[in-house]
């Protein structure tokens, strides 16, 4: 005789939805990832831009990233998913895409940084550069804790 128990899917903790979002652990990234990536969009876009195929990637990437997130976000909020797993895999994948796509950005957005050093308007340019690279990085990490945990939730 077969005994009856619960299956192996009610045993997943339920997707969050509304304001639930902001209480749950790996989907309270998303709008930190969010803030930080378009302090990096605007810090760069406030330089004067002296690499532009360096710099012009940043801004791809953390412009694309912060749209993608907040589309995320609002089908989050609005309850799109419907408990559904495929979103839990749809999250995890395109996290840790972002994740290493962040992470050449910032790679590159600190050697802008170095190479804005001297120049026309130096110091307020290395400064500028020096906050988008600390935020890029953190933007990264924010993308790598979130994929990380909603991979081993």
């Amino acid at each position: 005789m077969a005994s009856v128990g619960p299956s192996a899917a009610s045993t997943q903790p339920a997707l969050p939805s509304g304001p639930a979002v902001f209480k749950t652990i790996p989907y309270a990234f998303i709008l930190p990832e969010i803030l930080c990536g378009t302090w990096v969009w605007i810090l760069v876009a406030a330089t004067s831009v002296s690499l532009p195929l360096l710099q012009g990637w940043v801004m791809y990437v953390s412009l694309t990233s912060c749209l993608i997130s907040l589309l995320l976000l609002l089908s989050y909020l609005l309850g799109f998913h419907r408990n559904s797993e495929n979103w839990k895999v749809l999250d995890s994948l395109y996290h840790g895409t972002t994740a290493i796509l962040y992470m050449s950005a910032a790679v590159l957005q600190a050697n802008a940084t170095i190479n804005s050093e001297f120049g026309p308007n130096a110091p307020l340019n290395y400064q500028l550069n020096s906050a988008a690279s600390f935020f890029a990085f953190l933007t990264t990490f924010l993308y790598i804790l979130h994929a990380f945990s909603i991979y081993y939730q």
